[in-house]
């Protein structure tokens, strides 16, 4: 069995979201290098660092926290979509010309992936999102799991947050910050588990994709 592990790493140089102030940082209470006994560090970040999920309650007013999240929603066969081809955001007829009816966890791949901005340090606004219609059209097709390739469905441009109130209202469960550079489109089985923050609004997440050789 092959397993691709699409998860970013975390540090200090991890790309994050530009009205974040602070990086995620790191503070060693105990260190064998300094003479301790055990080396313990803790982090500092946001919940939405890296490659994570969103809650329901992240924009919907009385929705899910990270506890209550259903595992069965981010953990069973998926498909990897090839958009690497789309100008702009992701449109309903993208989506469409794609096939992706059907499908209940879909991962978009964009040009993100294309342009590495997973792996960039310095923020860009210009990132492939996915439009409001096209979030429209995936809850129509019964989609329960939708991810992307950079830190939000979300357009950049879009201050009305429409694409997430779009799936979130519908409790289609949101993966964001994927790595999905070096993943061919096809079928797979993803396991992404998010850490188990009671009232959360997200949770950074390990995420892998896997399939039979």
């Amino acid at each position: 069995m092959e397993i691709i592990d699409i998860t970013t790493t975390v540090g200090p140089k991890t790309v994050k979201w530009p009205d974040e102030t602070d990086p995620p940082s790191r503070e060693f209470l105990n260190n064998t290098d300094r003479g301790d006994p055990n080396t313990v560090s803790q982090w500092t970040l946001s919940a939405h660092t890296g490659t994570h999920m969103d809650a329901r309650m992240h924009f919907i007013p009385g929705g899910w926290a990270m506890e209550a999240l259903d595992l069965g929603r981010s953990v069973g066969p998926c498909r990897v979509v090839d958009l690497t081809g789309v100008e702009g955001h992701v449109s309903r007829a993208d989506l469409e010309a794609a096939g992706v009816a059907g499908q209940a966890r879909l991962l978009l791949k964009t040009r993100n992936s294309s342009l590495g901005l997973m792996q960039r340090e310095e923020f860009d606004e210009g990132y492939v999102a996915i439009s409001e219609e096209a979030a429209e059209y995936l809850v129509e097709i019964g989609v329960e799991t939708v991810g992307v390739d950079y830190l939000s469905v979300e357009p950049f441009e879009d201050g009305e947050f429409r694409t997430h109130h779009a799936l979130l209202g519908a409790d289609v469960l949101i993966l964001e910050g994927l790595v999905l550079v070096d993943v061919e489109p096809g079928e797979y089985f993803l396991a992404c588990l998010p850490l188990k923050l009671a009232g959360s609004d997200g949770s950074p997440a390990r995420a892998i994709l896997m399939r039979n050789l």
